[in-house]
């Protein structure tokens, strides 16, 4: 049992990544295999929800809404960079998908200088 519990502890790689929450756009870098080769691509969006193992984060592309769901401890993400701390009320913004162009803006949250 013990030789089962040294194995998993060697294994697992917890990484920090910064706090974000819903409202934040962020960019995950996130490692893709195509064939026999690796590459890193960025996805920059706004997370839409958090929830304890996965986070949602939605990006336009063209006009299209575009929401993909990461797992929050994948190997395959490489970093997470926050870009802009967004001001919301609720933890799931899901309200967000109907609006379009500046209905969709996203109040920048300011923190007080100390």
């Amino acid at each position: 049992m013990d030789l089962m519990k040294f194995v998993q502890e060697q294994n697992a790689v917890l990484r920090e990544f910064p706090k974000f929450g819903s409202g934040d756009t962020i960019t995950v870098h996130y490692k893709i295999k195509e064939g026999n080769k690796e590459r890193i691509q960025q996805y920059r969006g706004v997370v839409i929800q958090c929830k304890k193992a996965t986070f949602t984060v939605r990006k336009m592309s063209g006009e299209i809404g575009v929401e993909r769901i990461f797992p929050i401890h994948s190997p395959f993400i490489e970093k997470i960079e926050i870009n802009k701390y967004g001001k919301v009320r609720r933890a799931r913004i899901f309200y967000l998908r109907k609006l379009t162009g500046k209905k969709a803006r996203i109040v920048e949250r300011k923190f007080a200088a100390n």
